[in-house]
């Protein structure tokens, strides 16, 4: 029971810190991103690491209820359903962001 509460709390965190991003706010990135973004990139590089951070959020907080379901229902598929969508959402969220830092700082380091 424990396990995917955890998991939806980590989600949940994870999600707020993806809007706070995509609103332009980028102080949580490293400062090295921080510094390579111009001025008027800023806005754009946030809405991008925003939303791959966004969709990693969501796919833990979507995990968590099918991995809650299927504890309660006693189906075990369930469990490996929802591992699974944390790795595709972690993987294309991943992507996502540095996608956003290539195209704004010439790569991710």
């Amino acid at each position: 029971m424990l396990a995917y509460v955890v998991l939806a709390f980590i989600g949940i965190l994870i999600s707020i810190l993806g809007i706070v991003n995509m609103t332009g706010n980028i102080s949580s990135l490293h400062w090295y991103h921080r510094q390579r973004v111009t001025e008027e990139n800023r806005k754009p590089f946030g809405r991008l690491v925003g939303s791959g951070t966004l969709i990693i959020g969501i796919s833990m907080l979507i995990a968590a209820v099918i991995i809650a379901i299927g504890e309660l229902a006693a189906i075990p598929v369930l469990v490996g359903i929802g591992t699974g969508v944390v790795v595709v959402g972690a993987v294309a969220g991943i992507a996502v962001s540095f996608y956003a830092m290539i195209k704004y700082n010439k790569g991710i380091f």
